[in-house]
């Protein structure tokens, strides 16, 4: 039995959400519009402002993908009605960013600049030279732009230097000058 998928979804005021033949979501809201095909399997029903994923049986691939269609669903939602950000820091001397144009420039360390296309869809900004914030509606595209990001420079235990996300904890090892006590 599925937690996640047996939960129902409200749609807040101002979205509107309509299915389709053949399990083609379209969400539209304040930020804009998403549009999705789910399996064919479920059947999403709207009423009374809320959404129910509802499984057809108990076969095994049905009750896997039964959570993830609920999640995907309530995303797009969520997403079209707030919207999603990712924030990262540039830690290390020397490190910072820059946008010019649609093109996020980044100096890490390397002998040349790093730079990074903005896909249509995301907004990215750069606040300061050290702090780079990605939003938009689609949580997969932020976050996969997000981690393209930060894995040109990850972390580095040691001195954390490094692209991080703003919340990141580094775990920080002490180095060479432990071992001669």
């Amino acid at each position: 039995m599925s937690r996640i998928g047996n939960k129902t979804i409200t749609i807040p005021a101002g979205v509107e959400v309509e299915v389709k033949a053949g399990n083609e979501v379209t969400v539209k809201g304040p930020k804009g519009t998403l549009t999705r095909q789910f399996n064919e399997l479920y059947t999403i029903e709207i009423a009374e402002g809320e959404i129910n994923v509802i499984r057809p049986n108990d076969t095994k691939l049905v009750k896997q993908i039964h959570g993830t269609t609920r999640s995907l669903l309530n995303n797009m939602i969520e997403g079209v009605h707030e919207g999603f950000k990712k924030e990262l820091d540039l830690v290390g001397i020397g490190y910072r960013a820059s946008k010019s144009g649609n093109t996020l420039v980044l100096n890490v360390g390397y002998s040349h600049p790093i730079e990074f296309d903005v896909t249509e869809g995301l907004e990215v900004e750069v606040p300061s030279a050290t702090s780079i914030v990605v939003s938009g509606i689609d949580k997969q595209m932020v976050g996969e732009f997000a981690a393209n990001v930060r894995a040109t420079r990850k972390p580095e235990p040691y001195l954390g230097k490094g692209i991080k996300y703003k919340n990141e904890v580094i775990r920080r090892k002490e180095g060479k000058t432990a071992a001669k006590k």
